[in-house]
């Protein structure tokens, strides 16, 4: 079993940046992709961002790309979304999921855990 830990959220101006953190627990050995996904108020949760155990990455889209840097570190079971340049429309839970492997990469379907979540409120 493996349990995910997301922290780092807050409340934060337009333009602002924040660090979010994801640690896991458990049998995170087999862990072999680690993504960060939100869900802003009556929407549905979508990905933003995913990372292999190699570091391999892949984000949503252009506008997230460029903003967003999804990164991790094995030794420490650790997973990160740095995020710069906060827009509005950013303000979201962000939720952290781990996958053992296969499935796709940008549906909710292709992870195995995922964490309690943590807020991110951008004010302008």
């Amino acid at each position: 079993q493996v349990q995910l830990a997301e922290s780092g959220g807050g409340l934060v101006q337009v333009g602002g940046s924040l660090r979010l953190s994801c640690q896991a627990y458990g049998l995170t050995s087999d862990l072999y992709r680690m993504a960060w996904f939100r869900q802003a108020p009556a929407k549905e949760r979508e990905f933003v961002a995913a990372v292999s155990r190699i570091n391999v990455s892949t984000y949503a889209d252009d506008s997230v790309k460029g903003r967003f840097t999804i990164s991790r570190d094995n030794a420490k079971k650790m997973a990160y979304l740095q995020i710069h340049n906060l827009k509005s429309e950013d303000t979201a839970i962000y939720y952290c999921a781990a996958s053992m492997g296969g499935g796709r990469w940008t549906t909710t379907s292709g992870y195995d855990y995922w964490g309690q979540g943590t807020q991110v409120t951008v004010s302008s």
